[in-house]
């Protein structure tokens, strides 16, 4: 009969308790829980269960079998030179392959050598795909002499030129690839209907005459003048239909369902980005005991290579440990407080935030006059100067790039009086910027449709103001192209004439301002709310503006360089550090939150405001939405039939309640694997405590051991070896004597330790 080797047999061959064992932390916890639930333990249950799954779990031969074997068929599966062994282990392994390969039959030999090639050749294959990434070699670099924590700011940034480089794609390829073939492959493009009414007029705006050079830089960055009417902006798509020898393609159906396809295409690539960091978020919620053994045993950063950045590591493991002692004593502070400490805080909180919702109400007023003056002054073609223009053209964006320079600073210093964890600053410091960042771009919209929208007799004749905007979403479009644009300006500008001197300066300057000024750090929240910005630009300008993705592709590409090379030569890694697990985490989230601000006014301008009915595709249609139920009208009735059912009331509810159902069996699977997370955080903790009595019981015994030792060496040798042992087994027999294993003789022995 096979058995554990720590359990004693009796001389019959039964399985008995062994007494050290059963006095084991987790076996009396064990038999607590026990006792609790069932009333009582029988000892046979007890044993199986210590041989099964206890709480040190170890105990079991049948599971290390089992689970020897499963390591043993994945060690053969695996190629010889993956396997962690010497090259004498690896020939000794590929020698006893070939010689059971011999035995083989010739099938199977030929199975197990297509499934080997396979396996090569997938290899080879995804080895070759990830050496094909953007910018691999440039990221490794970062890597090592930085760390995790920046890299995932670049690795951010590579997915967001990926993001828009395919946006485009589907822009290009189903937006402006028909038009542009349709003069070379027989197309027929069919264009508006009604060319005689007030509303379909469109001016030119190109420049006439003697043009002066400065005038070609102005429309270059405000996208007017010759720009206006190309394939960079909404009115130049004027199709409706492009008649193929064979098929009819529908220009306004492809534009709306495109538009709707790259923003689900976002959200779906996004949520799957951000699962992985959610789960291990998850996995991470681990109390401060743990918090503060891993940042201890397990919180250095092995990819770094460089001297400066191992200093930056460990200054900020100092950091992060001496934030959670604060955190530490902030949380006994606040379980201290007394109720009018509570009272004195809370004012002061809220007086806080008030000031701070009125310095946001500041800026955002700001933004709209700003944005309305800039209209005005454009309609009525004020011609000043070329700087003077080009200031009225971004004005805008100047106001917003000053308000999201000068919030933060604001935000920075009033949430030092609020008397908040550190941590929980960062958090909320980030989100009041992001709120302001991401809310400007709002502000700016609802100022441009106010004017859109805004007529001198109302109703508006064509649903808009046709006299100032004959092509609005041609001039939206134009303030997007302005922000994105101002944009890369402020972050090269702020690279060249900001981070650079301070470098020379901080370098070269002895005095003691220079000292505390210090080096620039790479603040990472920060440069992403930068790029998560523009990215929000982009998402809502795509539909204004079809070739904004491919600037916003180019734009990152050289951002990607410039932030490269700023890290490396004018910057430092921040001393508060900003670990690369929350971080992508993070980043998403402000990215999700982004896409969700972009979809509103996309949501709005395509179902609330009427279409411009002298430019684009959408001419023949009140709205850009009704493009859809007009060409579901003209489907067959059986397609009609399902979209309609696919459509209704009843669907909705029912197809909410299955997705309620699925949601609350996902919430309990979660709240089940969290149960387990702690029950193994349990075992842990309680498999420590195990080996805490092992060791102890231990030192009694070999305390007791070295007291009877002059008694044993008196001893002759044969009467030493004719002593009888108990009949028990165990794998430490050769090198320890028994006494180490057994703090109590076993049951009917007449052996005494």
């Amino acid at each position: 009969m096979e058995v554990d080797s720590v359990f004693y047999t009796d001389r019959s061959g039964r399985v008995t308790s062994n007494p050290l064992l059963d006095q084991l932390p987790s076996y009396q916890s064990l038999l607590y829980r026990r006792k609790s639930s069932t009333g009582a333990t029988k000892r046979r249950s007890s044993s199986r269960a210590r041989l099964g799954s206890s709480g040190s779990g170890k105990w079991g031969l049948s599971t290390i079998s089992k689970q020897e074997e499963k390591q043993k068929g994945q060690t053969e599966q695996r190629p010889i030179r993956e396997l962690a062994k010497c090259m004498a282990e690896k020939r000794r392994d590929n020698t006893q392959r070939l010689e059971e390969a011999r035995e083989l039959s010739s099938w199977s030999q030929l199975r197990r050598s297509t499934r080997r090639y396979l396996r090569r050749l997938r290899d080879d294959g995804q080895e070759w795909l990830s050496s094909l990434k953007l910018w691999r070699g440039d990221i490794h670099l970062i890597e090592g002499m930085f760390g995790t924590g920046i890299l995932s700011y670049f690795s951010f940034l590579r997915f967001l030129v990926m993001l828009n480089l395919i946006i485009f794609l589907l822009m290009f390829s189903f937006v402006m690839l028909p038009i542009i073939v349709a003069p070379n492959a027989s197309g027929n493009v069919t264009y508006r209907l009604n060319d005689e009414s007030v509303c379909s007029v469109y001016p030119s705006s190109a420049r006439r005459g003697l043009v002066i050079f400065h005038e070609h830089i102005t429309d270059l960055l405000s996208g007017g003048g010759f720009l206006e009417q190309t394939y960079l902006f909404y009115g130049y798509y004027k199709a409706d239909k492009i008649h193929f020898p064979k098929i009819t393609y529908n220009v306004p159906l492809a534009y709306l369902l495109v538009t709707i396809a790259y923003l689900f295409l976002s959200l779906i690539w996004i949520v799957k980005r951000s699962a992985t960091g959610f789960k291990r978020n998850l996995v991470q919620d681990e109390d401060r005991f743990q918090s503060f053994c891993n940042k201890i045993f397990a919180g250095w950063d092995f990819c770094i290579t460089n001297e400066n950045a191992s200093k930056l590591k460990r200054s900020s493991l100092l950091y992060e440990l001496r934030t959670d002692l604060e955190e530490e004593r902030i949380k006994q502070k606040i379980a201290d407080r007394t109720r009018k400490e509570k009272c004195r805080i809370y004012l002061i909180r809220f007086l806080l935030n008030l000031f701070v919702i009125g310095v946001l109400a500041g800026c955002f007023y700001s933004i709209y006059v700003a944005t309305v003056f800039s209209q005005e002054a454009q309609m009525n073609n004020v011609k000043e100067n070329f700087i003077v223009d080009l200031i009225y053209e971004y004005l805008p964006s100047i106001v917003i790039t000053l308000a999201n320079f000068i919030t933060p600073l604001l935000f920075s210093i009033i949430i030092n009086y609020e008397d908040y964890s550190p941590a929980f600053e960062i958090r909320f410091t980030l989100m009041r910027c992001v709120f302001m960042r991401l809310t400007s771009i709002g502000v700016l919209l609802f100022s441009l449709w106010s004017q859109i929208t805004k007529c001198k007799e109302e109703p508006c004749i064509c649903g808009y103001n046709h006299l100032l905007y004959s092509c609005w979403e041609t001039r939206v479009g134009q303030e997007m192209y302005k922000l994105t644009i101002f944009d890369f300006i402020i972050i090269v500008a702020v690279t060249i004439f900001v981070e650079f001197p301070r470098k020379l300066i901080v370098k070269h300057c002895d005095c003691g301002l220079a000292k505390w000024w210090g080096q620039q750090e790479f603040a990472i929240p920060q440069n992403v709310l930068e790029i998560v910005y523009g990215q929000t630009i982009c998402w809502i300008g795509t539909f204004y503006s079809p070739m904004l993705p491919a600037i916003c592709t180019i734009k990152y590409f050289f951002i990607f360089y410039i932030k490269k090379v700023s890290l490396v030569n004018n910057c430092r890694p921040a001393t508060r550090p900003f670990r690369a697990s929350s971080s992508n985490f993070f980043f998403l989230v402000v990215l999700l939150i982004g896409l969700a601000l972009a979809c509103l006014p996309v949501t709005v301008s395509v179902a609330q405001i009427n279409s411009s009915q002298a430019c684009g595709p959408f001419v023949n249609y009140n709205t850009s939405w009704e493009v859809l139920p007009t060409t579901v009208s003209q489907l067959p009735s059986q397609v009609q039939t399902l979209l309609y059912a696919l459509s209704s009331e009843a669907f909705a509810v029912s197809f909410f309640v299955v997705t309620c159902l699925a949601m609350f069996y996902v919430i309990a699977l979660a709240g089940a694997h969290k149960r387990v997370i702690n029950q193994l955080r349990e075992q842990l903790v309680m498999e420590g405590r195990d080996k805490r009595f092992l060791i102890q019981k231990l030192c009694q015994a070999q305390k007791l051991s070295a007291v009877k030792s002059p008694m044993s060496i008196s001893q002759p040798r044969s009467s030493r070896s004719s002593r009888s042992s108990p009949s028990y087994h165990t794998s430490f027999s050769n090198n320890f004597n028994e006494s180490v294993f057994l703090a109590h003789p076993p049951p009917d022995s007449s052996t005494h330790v």
